[in-house]
């Protein structure tokens, strides 16, 4: 270990209090953060107001991205935003039969640190990214192509909530088991047999965190931060549209751990040549233990079956589903609908797809309503949503990739359009590829698997699925969950009996359920600290962000006895 510039003291005055909260609040499950998700929350105490945080992401523009770690043997990066600019950043690319073995050689200081002192060190990384959360905001939005709003709140405090709250479970599981325990057994009239135990949590290895496109931030913290807290070194694979998060996120955290005198290279970057495809190569080397994945459904699957070195948490692709049986918030559901099916222009993994509708209709407090009226009125609602351009621009962003576009431009195919996509402008950024959701009209009678509403397509597309009645639309619900796997399930109904079949089909097919959102609280978001992203329980995915299976198997627990 180096010499430490940031004491353990100086730590702990600093983040127990914070970790103690942390700890709390994932016990009570209330509403807490510490991060602001207010831009202008930040200017002072050293953490960059908005001017500074725009000017620190231009100066890293054009240059190279330098972090001094080991193994460095050329220079690659090719990150264009979706908005249309070129960011001209090269990264170091790694030799890994160098940068790996560097990584390992740090694990025994930091292991011999404990849970608290390492829990503490990521408090500080996580401060220290907040403090240039507007920087962060300008690098998600220019490799992610969320909107700045969105940009700044998911790639910036609810991404440091995240990961705030998977050094909390971590600390707590590690801490489960005393550090000592003295041992007597009783012998009759003979001397007990005594024996003095020591408990240390022991690190797995090397693990991976492959980085998506959409979220960087938000997906990659999780992973990272619950290795981390454990012991484990952490090699960051970022996806390659998106390297500067992460990049950041990894100087930042090396930087920190170099002042409170551990190896920086217990945090690692590893950024690919244009189609190197690294992620297979690492992801079955043995020193790599633990693996955080998020991203296709394809490449999730063959991490499972083939890294069988490691272990895996993936987050995959899910068809997730809102019944809509019947509501007293006819206009509340509308809006809360629109918003959740533009936010992001679909482009979350929790975003809805699939709308089942009754082909009677549904009642509500605006009298009863036909499936064709219930469709047009939720069409005129994302229409009313995004009717003005600039509304429009803050709540779509920009189409991450082309492959969204393609997607989004076939739907129109695949049914009756009950509401047409448009491209919107951005007169800031005349590249950026902007356009509305499309609603396309299905019918669902047959519950047919080769239909469309069986896959997931990934963008601002959602199906408007007529089915014969409700309890149709519950066993659509079921097979879907339990064959393709959903993020999230979401159902509107004034019934308490549908209320718990919609609730007993999430609960058996282990699907996360929000019932009768109407107000400023929508299907796919999630809150730290209280809600549970994905269930690890259906096809969607394999894990949970966050709960203790999330971090307890990231490490073991290895006993020395003595005799007394």
């Amino acid at each position: 270990m180096a010499a430490a510039q940031l004491t353990t003291d100086a730590l702990a005055q600093k983040h127990r209090s914070t970790l103690d909260q942390a700890l709390d609040t994932i016990r009570t499950r209330a509403y807490w953060s510490p991060h602001p998700e207010h831009p202008k929350a930040y200017g002072e105490n050293g953490s960059l107001d908005a001017a500074a945080g725009l000017e620190a992401y231009k100066a890293l523009l054009n240059t190279r991205f330098e972090l001094d770690q080991p193994g460095t043997d050329a220079w690659t990066g090719d990150e264009t935003s979706p908005y249309g600019p070129a960011l001209g950043i090269e990264y170091p690319h790694a030799d890994i039969d160098v940068l790996l073995p560097a990584m390992r050689a740090g694990m025994a200081g930091w292991r011999e640190a404990g849970a608290e002192v390492r829990a503490l060190v990521c408090l500080e990384i996580l401060a220290r990214i907040s403090a240039r959360t507007h920087e962060f905001a300008h690098a998600v939005m220019h490799t992610s192509g969320q909107a700045f709003m969105m940009a700044f709140q998911a790639g910036g405090p609810h991404a440091q909530d995240r990961g705030m709250e998977a050094v909390a479970y971590a600390y707590a599981e590690q801490t489960r088991t005393p550090g000592n325990a003295g041992w007597s057994k009783p012998q009759g009239k003979r001397d007990p047999l005594e024996l003095s135990k020591a408990f240390t949590p022991v690190a797995r290895g090397i693990a991976l965190v492959i980085g998506c496109n959409t979220f960087p931030t938000w997906n990659g913290y999780p992973g990272l931060f619950a290795s981390l807290a454990t012991g484990n070194p952490v090699l960051v694979k970022p996806h390659p549209r998106a390297v500067l998060p992460l990049a950041l996120t990894v100087r930042v955290a090396r930087e920190v751990l170099a002042e409170a005198g551990f190896d920086p290279n217990l945090v690692a970057l590893a950024v690919e040549r244009p189609g190197e495809g690294i992620a297979k190569t690492l992801a079955v080397r043995p020193e790599v233990r633990i693996i955080d994945y998020t991203g296709s459904t394809a490449f999730g699957d063959w991490l499972e079956a083939n890294a069988r070195q490691a272990q895996v948490y993936t987050e995959k692709a899910g068809v997730n589903t809102v019944v809509v049986d019947s509501t007293d918030d006819y206009k509340g559901m509308l809006s809360n609908l629109a918003f959740s099916l533009s936010l992001y222009s679909g482009q979350m993994c929790t975003t809805p797809q699939n709308l089942l509708i009754p082909r009677d209709g549904i009642t509500t407090d605006a009298g009863p309503k036909s499936y064709d009226e219930v469709v047009a009125d939720l069409s005129a609602a994302v229409g009313g949503l995004l009717g003005d351009d600039a509304r429009a621009n803050a709540l779509l962003g920009a189409l991450v990739n082309p492959d969204v576009k393609a997607r989004l431009e076939a739907a129109a195919g695949l049914g009756e359009v009950a509401l047409a996509s448009r491209e919107v402008a951005n007169p800031d950024f005349p590249d950026a590829v902007v356009r509305t959701p499309v609603i396309v009209k299905l019918d669902g009678s047959k519950q047919d698997p080769e239909a469309a509403y069986f896959s997931e397509c990934f963008g601002p597309v959602s199906f408007a699925v007529s089915v014969d009645s409700t309890a149709d639309a519950l066993e659509l619900l079921r097979r879907t969950v339990r064959e393709k796997g959903a993020m999230t399930v979401g159902a509107y109904t004034t019934s308490s009996e549908t209320e718990r079949a919609v609730e007993e089909v999430c609960l058996e097919e282990s699907a996360q359920l929000s019932l009768n959102l109407t107000g400023g609280v929508y299907v796919n978001q999630t809150a730290a600290f209280s809600d549970f992203h994905g269930s690890g329980g259906n096809p969607a995915a394999n894990a949970a962000l966050c709960d203790g299976a999330f971090v307890a198997n990231r490490f073991r627990v290895v006993e020395v006895r003595r005799q007394a």
